[in-house]
């Protein structure tokens, strides 16, 4: 088993996943910002600087399958508690490999500090940069355990052309590394706008924040 998150999350880019056994492995956090829950299949990764018998003690009191214990409601409100950390959502994961040649969009990167999504961005990532184009906004930094993560923001009056779709490819031909992107579940039209955009969805996850 890989021994910390970065070599997990670089083995599912390259599409080796952790075992299906149904067991839960724990990990210190990679960085103080970010704590937080990965499920694969069959097998899940909690990432928190807490004491591993801890985690597997109440994974076991939760009352349910071990396979779905660790994203549990009680679960994950335990973790809440014990951590002191707030939590959002439950994302969807997605990892697409890059892409050769020009964006398929004429970008201008942002150089403004001070732009509401580099400042969002930046409570959540490192090294943030982004670019624009007219009705969107593409932003890139490094998140969990230094992985490149993508998000997009699409003006709602050009919504249903393309452009997200146009957005988050283009962000594959900016990076020589795999990209991950994170998306509540609910939001079906950005899940089909990474699939239609060839990323892959690979797992889920819970992220908690600094209160």
């Amino acid at each position: 088993m890989a021994e910390t998150l970065r070599d997990i999350v670089d083995a599912v880019a390259r599409g080796v996943f952790p075992p299906a056994d149904g067991r839960t492995t724990v990990l210190p956090q990679p960085s103080h910002r970010d704590a937080g829950v990965l499920a694969f299949t069959a097998h899940s990764v909690v990432f928190a600087d807490e004491d591993p018998a801890w985690v597997y003690d109440t994974l076991r009191g939760v009352g349910c399958d071990a396979l779905a214990a660790p994203m549990n409601p009680r679960f994950l409100a335990a973790l809440m508690e014990r951590t002191g950390r707030a939590a959002e959502t439950v994302d969807a994961v997605f990892v697409g490999s890059p892409l050769p040649g020009a964006p398929p969009l004429a970008l201008k990167e942002i150089e403004d500090a001070g732009h509401s999504r580099i400042v969002y961005a930046r409570r959540r990532r490192d090294e943030v940069r982004a670019w624009a184009v007219e009705g969107g906004v593409l932003v890139m930094g490094r998140g969990v355990a230094g992985r490149l993560e993508v998000s997009v923001e699409v003006d709602e009056d050009v919504r249903h052309r393309g452009l997200g779709r146009l957005l988050v490819t283009a962000a594959r031909h900016l990076v020589a590394e795999p990209l991950w992107a994170q998306v509540a579940p609910g939001n079906a039209r950005s899940v089909r706008t990474f699939q239609a955009a060839g990323y892959r969805p690979v797992g889920a996850e819970l992220l908690l924040h600094a209160r």
